[in-house]
């Protein structure tokens, strides 16, 4: 098997207690996302990583796989990293529970960006138009060099516009890794811009490793409180065609 898509979903949200079974029209948020990995064609098998017995069985009625990983793991992407050490694959595609508007358009380049052997990480990068989305700690920044490798990540408004108008860009999305260096990265220690910026991606960086920004026109809606996934009802109301 080339490319195992994982899933991570907790059910003990801080801001949204019991994210994943958020009902959207109906249909549990997990199921939602799932629908969508199963229409990427890059995608050989996926897993939703659970640490609750009632989203396993939301998965499971909904036709899904899924694994229970141990309640203690601090992260989702722990969560990823412990499916893929018992699932060998060549990629490996951490998709946000809580993306549920993440689909082909944006996981089957991701999973293109690996032809290229040099690249052990890819993300998604996202021209910003609100203003408002520059300085919200919630969003996170990037910049790039000319072969859109990544130079840095950050909550704060990068880069500070001392000369000129600068054009701003926003990580979204799922990840892919290299499953080899998605091990060995989940072995590391948290390094101290991680720490202080609370974004896993500058553990790579830090490391010495460069990550592939795979752009995107298209943006996504996060549900990380009731107010996103009523946003979420509105697009959907405004996008019937949008399909699961």
């Amino acid at each position: 098997m080339k490319t195992l898509a994982v899933i991570p979903a907790r059910f003990a949200s801080t801001r949204l207690p019991g994210k994943p079974l958020l009902p959207v029209r109906g249909v549990p948020l997990v199921v939602r996302v799932l629908r969508r990995v199963e229409r990427c064609s890059s995608v050989d098998r996926i897993i939703v990583a659970a640490d609750d017995e009632r989203i396993a069985a939301a998965v499971r009625d909904a036709g899904g796989e899924c694994m229970l990983t141990p309640p203690e793991l601090p992260s989702g992407g722990d969560r990823v990293a412990w499916v893929s050490e018992r699932i060998p694959s060549d990629i490996v595609l951490n998709v946000q529970v809580d993306d549920p508007l993440a689909g082909p358009d944006m996981i089957d380049p991701l999973a293109a960006a690996m032809d290229d052997p040099a690249v052990m990480l890819a993300l998604l990068s996202k021209r910003i138009d609100r203003e408002e989305e520059v300085f919200s700690p919630n969003i996170v920044k990037m910049v790039f060099d000319s072969a859109g490798r990544a130079l840095y990540f950050s909550r704060s408004p990068i880069p500070y516009p001392r000369n000129g108008d600068p054009v701003y860009y926003k990580h979204i999305g799922p990840y892919c890794w290299r499953r080899d260096f998605l091990l060995k990265f989940s072995s590391w220690e948290q390094t101290p811009l991680e720490k202080t910026e609370s974004l896993e991606m500058l553990r790579v960086l830090e490391k010495g490793h460069s990550i592939a920004c795979v752009p995107t026109e298209r943006d996504t809606i996060e549900i990380d409180t009731p107010e996103d996934a009523e946003a979420l009802e509105r697009y959907l109301e405004l996008h019937p065609d949008f399909c699961l």
